[in-house]
């Protein structure tokens, strides 16, 4: 049985047809206009508007739409892989629970401005209408994902830096992300959470664990990787670190120390390539200040857990 999504907001189109963005105001699950929708929100078409309109600085059209999309089959457009970055977002879904197979063929390269997304093309026409009008246009950056802050804010959340968390991350109550922390789509947070380095595409971690400062969690959207990368609960990696493993619960990486899939890593049973050890729990991962090994112990404290103070929802 299908699962079917549904949202209702305003599309930006260049003159020929060209989809550069779409904020859905109302998403929820179900299909546009069925009962539970018509009474969950019964003046949405009043508020949403039936005209299209022009904007000339930026020679594009905005649109209302309107919208249900199957989330177990491939999106097929920008307007339908938008709605399943919306649902990420909004918390409606988690990462990996809708297909999301594809949508960098469905997405267009846009300019993101203060002003919205601008063509590619049209940059420097549109920088010259928007000074000669008194206006400043600021370009955030070109790319096929906006920032998730300009889309969805998801309540209980602190984000430094908006340009740090792309549309499509997934962000729960009490996350903290620094000013040097980033988040890509289908990833993010299922508990409260410190963000101060980064969780690529596909990476979930999970309640009360710290990605330390310039941390990193390798993705799954380069050199052909399958494996989806997870951090389990009260998780710590220092500053700098990084891995290309899961872990379990109540583990800790040392500041510096880089583990890749096919690190040696010395067990108290022998010496195994740390793919071996994806997954583990209770474990602090090291390496030895005179051999240079990398060891993996049994974890025998806590290395403090978060600060509440930092994660309040007020």
């Amino acid at each position: 049985m299908a699962r079917m999504a549904w949202g209702a907001g305003l599309t930006t189109e260049t003159p020929d047809g060209t989809t550069l963005d779409v904020w859905y105001r109302w998403f929820d699950w179900g299909e546009f206009g069925d009962d539970e929708m018509i009474k969950a929100y019964p003046d949405l078409d009043a508020q949403l508007g039936m005209r299209e309109h022009r904007d000339d600085l930026r020679n594009v059209i905005v649109r209302p739409i309107r919208l249900s999309v199957d989330v177990d089959a491939a999106p097929v457009s920008a307007a339908d892989a938008y709605l399943r970055l919306h649902l990420l977002s909004g918390r409606l879904a988690k990462p990996h629970s809708i297909d999301m197979n594809g949508i960098f063929g469905t997405l267009n390269n846009a300019v993101w401005t203060n002003l919205g997304p601008v063509a590619v093309h049209e940059l420097d026409d549109v920088r010259l209408r928007v000074k000669q009008s008194g206006q400043v246009l600021h370009v955030h950056g070109v790319d096929k994902f906006p920032r998730m802050l300009d889309y969805v804010v998801p309540s209980g959340v602190r984000i430094a830096d908006a340009s740090r968390v792309r549309l499509g991350a997934h962000l729960a109550e009490g996350t903290v992300v620094m000013h040097e922390g980033f988040c890509n789509f289908n990833a993010g947070t299922l508990g409260t959470s410190m963000v101060e380095g980064r969780i690529s595409a596909g990476v979930v971690v999970g309640d009360g664990s710290d990605v330390g400062g310039g941390a990193s969690i390798m993705g799954t959207l380069s050199g052909g990787g399958t494996e989806t990368i997870s951090i389990g609960e009260r998780c710590l990696l220092g500053a700098n670190s990084g891995i290309g493993i899961s872990l379990g619960d109540d583990c800790a990486v040392e500041a510096g120390l880089y583990i890749t899939a096919s690190t040696p890593v010395l067990t108290p049973d022998g010496v195994v390539k740390a793919r071996q050890l994806s997954g583990i729990s209770g474990t602090l991962f090291i390496r030895d200040g005179q051999t240079g090994k990398v060891i993996a112990r049994p974890r025998t404290k806590s290395w403090g857990e978060l600060n509440d103070a930092l994660h309040s929802r007020h």
